[in-house]
């Protein structure tokens, strides 16, 4: 047995509603590992295995004959074929749960099943642990914030005790041989490498990509296809600024993150906690995990709400922004574990300039308490998130 992910009882609801579900997310966030305990009486292929995979394309019918129900079908996308035999399938059987899809190329899963599927599949994301997960494994460094942080989440990393350095090298260079490759004709792995290393840069900070395109060397539709590429795959996310009911002095620049911060530390080359104490990273750091946390636990839940941040032209800001059933949540982060008055200036200015109902300001600090201040509810990092 292995550790339970959150994700797991929403997928039980709706195995019972739907007769596809999908399951898609990075490499080696967990799916297959999950996927083959939660449903360990189905049948189980890989398309990753070429000889299955040349019999799902060759001879579809009889594939689907053999695995005809209660399968767990890994690497979906390996076979485009497919999904259009599934449907006339689960339209004439009406068997629910029948097929489990994964897989970790989001653009192409995604694609298949909007162009074949619709309506008839429940979709998930899993991701790399999240902090509740960690918590609840006891893996959670409770005392240290920079601890898990450089550590990253991958599951993998804590079930087989491997070293950081020595995972995020070989993830790293699986992810551009297999995936890049496969995605986008690059000629030369080298520049690319060093595009996912100026990306890691700007973690945190508006997105330019023409500036980003100029340091690479590449053209700006270039780095827009990488970049793509990246989102698709689960490296890193963009995040939309809000700027509706706002004046023209609002930014409209999304900004970059990356989903996982040990891959984030590993491509800014920092390997231990001294190191990072010491360099200006450290506060972009936790904001970008925060915000990861935010995300990952937000689709462990199924919980899935409108999520931004706000800016205006005078770098007021709020890190986040999230329609929450009646009220508007506004968040802001800050790695320091002592409240000082001033770390409330950017929700206090969006209070007293938004046009916004019912606002939640929270603060969320590396200290250890929670507080309640007049001003906004002061959370400690290691409970941001948990009452998603």
């Amino acid at each position: 047995m292995t550790e339970k992910r959150n994700i797991e009882s929403s997928i039980r609801k709706l195995t019972s509603k739907y007769p596809i579900i999908a399951v898609t997310g990075p490499r080696q966030s967990g799916k297959t590992t999950m996927l083959r305990e939660m449903f360990s009486d189905y049948k189980y292929v890989n398309l990753e295995n070429p000889d299955l995979r040349a019999y799902a394309e060759n001879d579809t019918k009889a594939f689907l004959n053999e695995y005809d129900s209660y399968v767990v079908i890994d690497e979906a996308q390996r076979v485009p074929s497919l999904f259009s035999y599934l449907q006339p399938i689960v339209d004439e059987s009406k068997i629910m749960g029948q097929f489990i899809l994964s897989g970790s190329q989001n653009f192409h899963l995604m694609q298949h099943i909007t162009q074949s599927l619709a309506g008839r599949v429940a979709i998930f994301k899993l991701f790399p642990f999240d902090n509740k997960e960690l918590k609840l494994a006891n893996w959670l460094n409770e005392e240290d914030y920079l601890f898990n942080i450089l550590r990253g989440y991958y599951p993998a990393i804590y079930q087989r005790d491997i070293n950081s350095k020595t995972f995020y090298s070989n993830y790293v260079q699986t992810y551009v041989q297999r995936d890049v490759t496969e995605l986008l004709n690059v000629k030369d792995i080298r520049l690319f490498q060093n595009f996912l290393g100026l990306c890691a840069s700007r973690a945190g900070q508006l997105l330019n990509l023409n500036a980003l395109a100029k340091e690479c060397g590449i053209s700006q539709p270039t780095a827009k296809a990488w970049l793509s590429v990246l989102e698709n795959s689960y490296v890193l996310f963009l995040l939309h600024p809000y700027y509706k009911n706002f004046s023209k002095r609002i930014v409209k620049t999304p900004k970059l993150y990356f989903y996982d911060t040990g891959l984030l530390s590993y491509l800014l080359k920092i390997f231990d906690i001294e190191q990072l104490q010491k360099l200006p990273v450290k506060g972009a750091l936790f904001e970008n995990a925060m915000v990861a946390e935010y995300y990952k636990q937000m689709y462990h839940n199924n919980d899935l709400k409108d999520v931004w941040f706000w800016r205006d032209s005078a770098d007021n800001e709020v890190d986040l922004l999230v329609e929450n059933a009646n009220q508007y949540d506004v968040i802001e982060f800050k790695s320091t574990s002592t409240i000082m008055p001033d770390v409330f200036k950017g929700l206090n200015y969006f209070s007293r300039i938004s046009n916004l109902k019912n606002l939640n300001p929270i603060l969320v600090y590396s200290g250890t308490e929670k507080q309640r201040r007049t001003k906004a509810t002061v959370l400690p990092w290691n409970e941001f998130g948990l009452d998603l």
